[in-house]
């Protein structure tokens, strides 16, 4: 079968801002039509239900959304495979309706080489269940003294360039790989974070962390590194994206950068949108990530700062951690936290508690990172790839850590009773997973 119809859903377009009873037409791959008038969808499905060429699938009134864009998963191959695999990731991505994995090159060895790219490119295309588009380090070891081949590295593969949360602190560096990059279009992906103020901090400063007796960092350590990276944004003309903005305080310097037409976008994590500090209060290491969680202040501000679109993504920021990295005291605990399986429903809170939108949200899950990487999916349109993910946003479901997909357990919300359920997954119209 090459066509396959499917009827009676409910279409979140994020693009158009809409939710609208109707119907999609895949043909080899992508999106061939939308159909939304009832006189319409009655004639294609009387010709679909006579024909063995279509494959109907009946969505029974749920929703139907392009496949989710995740920028910034750590997959631990090479060097902690032993953590997650590219298989296991691509089936915890299925699992939760992320179509597009956009990895980090935070790996051991870093990937900073055009050999070591193509290996992940070659092992995610055996391997993974859904699309892989590997990051390339800025510079080499991440190490931040010298830039790494940035177009060898885009020939092989590379979508955007990042040091990840290794912020580079020589800003002559920093400089000349930004001015490179923006000489051949590549995207710049950095951290905002004073390293020198966030160094070994696993809390937010403030009452809480004074009374937990844990070392903290200033949220103006994060508006600071957002100073600087602007500064250089606006000398070099790079494209640049802010993987992480945690903090209230920096989002007046973020939204000056986009009234002044610098090529800046910004995202943030699941985690920073539906946990505050408060969730470490036993010292669960398994609520530790980099950067530490914030106040409910701040996680308010970056809710709104995502529905009026001034935070483009949201990500996952998946980071598998063993037992042996997460069972150890709070301060010497590794940080990150496992959320491809998980991101869908407990974003869906969100829109439970009508703070976001269904479409508003897969702007920033699909549309807005897919644009930002030139991509043709993210979006509910003829002519589009079809990845696609079917859910049930009002499903109950209890989250089991032993149940997750992915080779490490370090979900924060193990236990938690959550609405929203993936039903399937879809990529180029081959269906990836099926609940």
């Amino acid at each position: 079968m090459t066509s396959t119809l499917f009827t009676n859903a409910r279409l979140i377009d994020p693009e158009g801002d809409t939710v609208t009873s109707g119907a999609i037409l895949v043909e080899h791959g992508k999106i061939r039509e939308i159909l939304t008038q009832a006189a319409e969808l009655s004639k294609l499905a009387l010709t679909a239900a006579n024909s063995d060429s279509v494959r109907i699938v009946d969505c029974g009134g749920k929703c139907l959304a392009p496949g989710i864009v995740d920028i910034g998963v750590k997959v631990g191959e090479p060097g902690e495979r032993h953590k997650e695999s590219y298989g296991t990731a691509g089936q915890a991505a299925a699992a939760g309706g992320v179509t597009t994995m956009v990895t980090r090159p935070d790996t051991n060895p870093a990937i900073d080489t055009p050999e070591t790219l193509d290996f992940i490119r070659r092992r995610a295309a055996d391997e993974a269940r859904v699309n892989v588009l590997p990051m390339a380090a800025l510079t080499k070891g991440r190490e931040g003294r010298e830039m790494t081949e940035i177009g060898f590295l885009m020939d092989a593969g590379a979508v955007a360039f990042t040091d990840g949360d290794h912020v580079v602190t020589d800003t002559k560096v920093l400089s000349r790989a930004m001015t490179y990059a923006r000489s051949l279009g590549a995207l710049v992906i950095g951290h905002p974070q004073d390293p020198g103020l966030s160094a070994g901090a696993v809390a937010t400063s403030g009452k809480f962390a004074s009374l937990r007796g844990l070392p903290a960092v200033s949220p103006m350590a994060e508006r600071m590194g957002l100073d600087r990276d602007i500064a250089l944004v606006e000398m070099t003309g790079a494209r640049y994206h802010a993987d992480q903005i945690t903090a209230a305080r920096a989002l007046p310097a973020l939204e000056r950068a986009k009234a002044n037409g610098f090529d800046v976008t910004a995202g943030t994590s699941m985690h920073h949108l539906t946990l505050n500090e408060m969730d470490l209060a036993d010292y669960r290491t398994f609520f530790k990530v980099k950067p530490p969680l914030r106040s409910e202040e701040d996680r308010k501000a970056l809710v709104e700062a995502v529905r009026s679109g001034l935070i483009d993504i949201i990500g996952s920021f998946h980071t598998p951690q063993d037992e042996e990295s997460k069972r150890l005291p709070f301060e010497e605990a590794a940080a990150g936290a496992v959320g491809l399986e998980t991101m869908l429903p407990v974003l869906l809170r969100l829109t439970h508690a009508e703070e976001l939108s269904l479409p508003c949200l897969f702007r920033a899950l699909s549309l807005n990172p897919a644009k930002r990487l030139g991509l043709a999916c993210g979006r509910l349109a003829a002519g589009a790839p079809a990845d696609l993910v079917l859910f049930d946003p009002d499903k109950p479901v209890v989250i089991d850590r032993f149940k997750l997909r992915s080779k490490s357990k370090n979900t924060p919300f193990d236990g938690a009773r959550l609405q929203g359920k993936v039903l399937g997954t879809w990529v180029a119209g081959q269906r990836v997973y099926e609940a």
